[in-house]
């Protein structure tokens, strides 16, 4: 089995929306309960970089960014999402998506990329640890998820080629 990195089309929406929907499921991937409408969707993330990973010719996770701010002294900055389908675990398919998009991102003149992980998603935070990223907080009790305050891990990652 081969996997492919390629930029997302408009036809890979829909696989995009189901495996965030797989994410959001496994109550650890984020504060949202229910994955957005397409259209709603699109306008979440950064037009670019947009990734999907291909296996065996379906996408089988997806990497984005999106802003952190409407401030221009942030358009550097930018959040990471990376979703991989649970039936793809394993076979180093958020590590490729990850290295990519940090790649891309500094084409795209990202300087400083971050991540809010729950500290529960320990595959998240390793993955984000491996490329690059360091813990620099940790926000208690910042939001309630299923009526349930959540912790969050604040983790960035800065740039040695833009900034």
């Amino acid at each position: 089995m081969a996997i492919t990195l390629r930029p997302l089309i408009v036809s890979d929406w829909p696989a995009v929306r189901e495996i965030y929907q797989l994410g959001i499921d496994t109550g650890d991937a984020t504060y949202e309960t229910q994955a957005p409408e397409i259209d709603v969707l699109k306008t979440k993330f950064l037009a670019e970089p947009c990734l999907v990973a291909e296996d065996d010719g379906h996408v089988a996770g997806w990497a984005m960014l999106s802003a952190v701010s409407s401030r221009c002294v942030y358009g550097g900055v930018a959040e990471t999402s990376i979703y991989v389908h649970q039936a793809h675990h394993g076979k180093g398919i958020g590590s490729a998506l990850l290295a990519e998009l940090v790649r891309l991102s500094e084409k795209h003149g990202f300087w400083t990329l971050q991540a809010q992980i729950f500290p529960e998603n320990r595959a998240s935070i390793a993955l984000h640890l491996r490329h690059g990223f360091r813990q620099v907080g940790y926000r208690e009790k910042l939001g309630k998820h299923n009526g349930v305050w959540r912790d969050v891990l604040f983790l960035e990652r800065r740039s040695k080629v833009v900034g």
